[in-house]
């Protein structure tokens, strides 16, 4: 067997096992098929193409992303390491600036001199509606002739679906993710806006936050407000929950996961679920009014310069009409400039739990690893994590050694447990400190402590 190994998709996850695969000095065909052909929701050429939010979370380690992003920083993940570099104030979270972050990412993959880019789109032999072949690659000749990772993403193509049905002997599953709106912030009516986080008091008492403690000597925060009092909320989420939507294809199931609800869906379900949701006015006072208003809008920063924020937990389906229509009657977005409409696409991911085993090593062939979204995997740092076990694996592999199982007492390794343990509810999941393996004996009350215990035990399982 030739000494590379196969990556399809130039993603998150696909890009960090192209990185761990190089660094050990093996040679990487990295196949990503834009300019040729883009997915529903990705306009850029460059790798990992960030389409949703431009968070990665919480920086702190009683946060289960913010441990996982920990681990991920020890094990020398390229892509947290660029995301460190390029973050926008967030305040206790890591947020990036999305073009530069890809850019970075795009740069340094193509300077890799073991790195090999090949621009063309994978498709499955069994396509029917596939005519001709030409600038493209067979899926089922791709994976016969070396080791491969399938890192495809929530968006892999309908003719690449083919073939990894084919492959699996599986139906594949669907769910939803929606990205929110990008407005100019200069648009933005700051006789009504303000500066303020709902947990500046908690972030003051944390003195590693560097970032916080020069947002506080600027005398603002990370993060714009919008006030709403009662008439203006319940206008607003009438207008929303009547507006239209975009309609999807008879193939598209309408299977919506929780922690991505578009939020016309989340206010269908009451009048008060946005004002206890996303829109909760807790931590703040109005400075027209000095009083706890009776909603709030957040805005994040989105860009290094500040000049781009999105609606926080404003992921919609909304038509690009209605969403202007609709979000401008929010007090202070009367005139607002959108830069990006917010968007919903399908997402697909294979049933790991009966497929994969713990270092997404796919059972019944064992030159075939996954990685990324399609494993079941949600989040950012989540494909990071799982592109890096996918990686080191594969190698090892290559290499006839034995495999690397990360203890389900790290983060890391929690994950790659989820994914593989029978599951017949098997949905998609973020990091938590539910599924990583208790501490014995562990009978903590306080859970910040709690949280605290279990990251130090597996920072230790880590090193």
């Amino acid at each position: 067997m030739d000494k590379y190994i196969n990556i399809i998709g130039g993603g998150l996850a696909g890009s960090e096992a192209a990185y761990q695969i190089a660094k050990r000095g093996i040679k990487v065909r990295l196949y990503e098929m834009k300019p040729t052909k883009y997915s529903p929701a990705h306009s850029k050429n460059s790798l990992a193409e960030i389409v949703c939010s431009n968070s990665f979370k919480s920086n702190l380690l009683t946060n289960a992303c913010g441990l996982l992003k920990e681990e991920l920083r020890r094990l020398d993940s390229l892509l947290i390491k660029i995301a460190d570099d390029v973050k926008v104030p967030a305040g206790q979270a890591l947020a990036v600036d999305r073009e530069k972050f890809s850019e970075k990412v795009t740069e340094i993959i193509k300077n890799n001199d073991n790195i090999e880019i090949i621009n063309k789109e994978v498709v499955s032999k069994y396509d029917e509606n596939i005519k001709e072949y030409a600038n493209k690659v067979i899926f089922e000749d791709l994976i016969s002739e070396s080791i491969t990772i399938i890192a495809t993403g929530p968006l892999t193509s309908d003719s690449l679906s083919i073939g990894i049905k084919k492959l699996t002997g599986e139906n594949e599953l669907y769910f939803y993710d929606a990205a929110a709106p990008i407005i100019e912030k200069d648009s933005i009516d700051f006789n009504i806006a303000f500066y303020g986080d709902r947990y500046e008091e908690e972030k003051k008492k944390d003195e590693t936050i560097d970032i916080w403690k020069e947002r506080i000597k600027e005398n603002r925060s990370d993060y714009i407000n919008l006030p709403m009092n009662k008439e203006e909320y319940e206008k607003f989420v009438n207008t929303l929950i009547s507006a239209d939507v975009v309609e999807l294809h008879d193939f598209e199931k309408k299977e919506i996961f929780e922690g991505c609800m578009p939020i016309e869906v989340m206010a269908k379900r009451g009048i008060d679920t946005l004002r206890f949701g996303p829109l909760k006015p807790v931590g703040f006072d109005d400075p027209r009014t000095a009083k706890r208003p009776y909603a709030v809008v957040q805005l994040r920063q989105d860009n290094s310069e500040g000049t781009m924020y999105n609606l926080v937990g404003f992921q919609t389906n909304l038509k690009f009409g209605e969403q202007k229509r609709v979000f401008s009657m929010i007090p202070g977005l009367e005139k607002a400039e959108f830069i990006k409409y917010g968007v919903m696409h399908r997402n697909t991911f294979i049933n790991s739990t009966m497929l994969l085993d713990e270092t997404y090593n796919l059972k019944k062939n064992r030159n075939i690893f996954f990685a990324g979204q399609i494993t079941g995997v949600e989040g950012y740092v989540e494909s990071i994590s799982s592109g890096i076990v996918a990686a080191i694996n594969a190698v090892k592999r290559l290499e006839n050694k034995e495999k690397v199982i990360f203890s389900n007492e790290t983060m890391i390794g929690a994950l790659a447990t989820y994914i593989s343990t029978p599951n017949k509810k098997f949905q998609p999941m973020n990091a938590n400190f539910g599924i990583i393996m208790q501490l014995e004996g562990n009978k903590i009350k306080d859970k910040k402590l709690r949280y605290e215990k279990l990251a130090e035990h597996s920072l230790q399982i880590l090193k």
